[in-house]
């Protein structure tokens, strides 16, 4: 009996927890939601204003002085771009604004009851009242300075990259023929897709409404999945609270994506060379997100809409995830494949356990920048990096060793940190005393887009079983790579291979790591953390050489003093 009393009570005062909680967090979401949205809306909207002028040059330029694009796609491209800089404005801004709403309002509601992941009740009381408030106001004002870091400085690098790429890296051609084909096929693409996509979204919104309410409440009344801990059920309680409003967002998504598949037709025509394929690709698309759609919602498999065949190639053909780390790669790869709907599973929620066990993403950005601090310090140490390069990087000057910061850095951390995965004999990638695996690995797409070219890097250098001599050949290669005199001038006792299959396999090693080094330096947020790094590494140089030069001056000082005793020494013998 006592048993029961004890449960009821603690039911009870979850649900008094609860309703105090929801209570306490629309409070704070009134007070600092608007402040907050206001924030993020104003600053990404003015980043998005005020940086196209600079977007329609940078472009314009870019792809003007391009050696990949044949002159005809050029015009055919410059005749689309302000339709496509129309739907930049149009779908950046409508974002932006549903974004800040969301953000500002609904994340102090979500602070306040995360606070209940802490066990002692004073910490739990504290948080409750203080998370939420002015880390939602700074957070909105980190979403806007990631924000301009991507329109600003990744955007430009993509630009540069495909402005200073090669031919050889793959001429893109164009048939006269194909540009009337592509044009329609586009607009085809955009008046079928569009309508079918929000239609199929909203018929089966119900389906995804009461689905997930049914999936929740049968893990409340079960206790599984978030509702095992006890701690996590007042979040839960939330979702179920909010579950509608993350139907309404999905289907918006489903809307917004619909018109970059319509969009994408004209490329499926470009690249098959085929009216018909473009077509029968704007026809597959909506079977495919029909079918994508029942198999979340648990409804019948397949589709009763036709699914043609639009490559000559089969999907097994395809080339892999990895090559979206190649610059010279596109994410469209990707996207023609990819269904068009953004929503949450539906399937059998984890439990709280199982998923503390997985390695989150903060903790990998952590190590990749506590490693990009210590392998700093020691090319600041051994005279290779200089504090030079570190502050015209910090103040962007245009200059040829800005690479040397960029990308150079990065890629010494990152082999050190394959090999020393290697050499410890992990299955995976050792964060520390973290071992990440395939099993344990961040689950998000942008941990997909990377785990996967890593792991195969790093089997790759596995195999080669480089000597200690190609290591440091290897070194030198990514962190001047883009300085040939500089290179020469290191000294860190490599031998380059004699072999020149060899050099050649190192070579193309070096080019995959500074591919993906600078794929991850044009993610949000790397910019921000990575800037920190630099300014602590240029505090580090400067207390180095302050004192170096406080020693030199001492031992200065000593010899003077020791020379004139020596002096009036032998004037007193005299």
């Amino acid at each position: 009996m006592s048993i029961n009393v004890k449960d009821w009570f603690k039911t009870i005062s979850v649900v008094v927890a609860f309703c105090c909680a929801l209570f306490l967090g629309a409070i704070k979401s009134i007070v600092f939601g608007p402040v907050a949205a206001l924030i993020l809306i104003v600053g990404n909207v003015g980043v998005i204003l005020g940086l196209f002028p600079a977007h329609v040059v940078w472009t314009i330029n870019a792809l003007f002085k391009t050696h990949r694009l044949d002159p005809l796609l050029k015009v055919a491209i410059f005749i689309g771009l302000p339709v496509l800089f129309s739907i930049w404005l149009g779908l950046s801004i409508a974002s932006s604004v549903l974004v800040g709403l969301g953000y500002g309002f609904f994340t102090p509601w979500v602070s306040t009851f995360e606070a209940f992941r802490y066990d002692d009740v004073s910490h739990r009381f504290y948080h409750c009242i203080g998370d939420g408030t002015w880390t939602t106001i700074k957070g909105s004002c980190t979403v806007v300075r990631d924000f301009m870091d991507v329109c600003l400085y990744s955007y430009r690098r993509l630009l540069k990259e495909l402005r200073n790429s090669p031919a050889s890296e793959g001429h893109q051609t164009l048939s006269l023929l194909h540009v009337p084909a592509c044009i329609v096929v586009g607009l085809m693409g955009l008046i079928v897709e569009i309508p079918l996509y929000t239609a199929i979204a909203i018929v089966k919104s119900p389906f995804m409404l009461f689905k997930g309410w049914q999936r929740l409440i049968h893990d409340m009344i079960s206790r599984e999945g978030p509702f095992l801990e006890t701690a996590c059920i007042p979040i839960a309680g939330l979702t179920i609270i909010f579950w509608p409003l993350v139907v309404i967002g999905s289907v918006v998504m489903a809307i917004f994506s619909s018109f970059f598949i319509g969009l994408y037709a004209s490329v499926i025509v470009y690249q098959e060379r085929s009216f018909r394929r473009g077509v029968a690709f704007v026809v597959a698309m909506v079977a495919a997100f029909d079918e994508y759609s029942n198999d979340w919602l648990y409804l019948r498999e397949g589709s009763i809409l036709p699914k043609p065949r639009y490559r000559k190639k089969r999907p097994t053909d395809a080339p892999e995830l990895s090559t979206i780390l190649n610059p010279s790669i596109r994410f469209s790869a990707v996207l023609a494949e990819a269904p068009g709907m953004i929503m949450p599973t539906l399937t059998t929620s984890r439990s709280v356990r199982e998923v503390i066990h997985e390695v989150k993403m903060v903790q990998v950005w952590g190590h990749m920048m506590k490693s990009c601090d210590m392998k700093g310090q020691e090319l600041l140490d051994a005279n290779v990096l200089t504090l030079t390069d570190l502050q015209d990087w910090l103040k962007g000057k245009n200059s040829t060793d800005l690479a040397i910061v960029d990308v150079g850095v990065l890629c010494y951390s990152f082999i050190h940190f394959l090999l020393y995965s290697i050499k410890s004999g992990s299955e995976g990638l050792l964060l520390d005393d973290i071992e990440v695996t395939y099993l344990n690995r961040p689950q998000d797409r942008m941990a997909e887009w990377f785990f996967h070219p890593i792991m195969v890097l790093k089997e790759q250098i596995k195999t080669m079983q480089l000597e200690e001599g190609e290591i440091r050949y290897l070194e030198k290669v990514v962190v001047f790579g883009s300085n040939p005199q500089r290179m020469k001038a290191w000294e860190n006792g490599c031998s380059p291979p004699q072999d020149s299959v060899r050099a050649a396999q190192i070579e193309g090693l070096s080019r995959r790591m500074i591919g993906m080094m600078r794929s991850i330096s044009m993610l949000p947020t790397f910019r921000r953390k990575y800037r920190q790094i630099v300014k602590g590494l240029i505090v580090y140089s400067t207390e180095k050489e302050g004192s170096k030069a406080e020693t030199y001056s001492l031992t200065k000082v000593g010899s003077t003093r020791s020379v004139s005793n020596s002096s009036v020494g032998s004037i007193e013998i005299v």
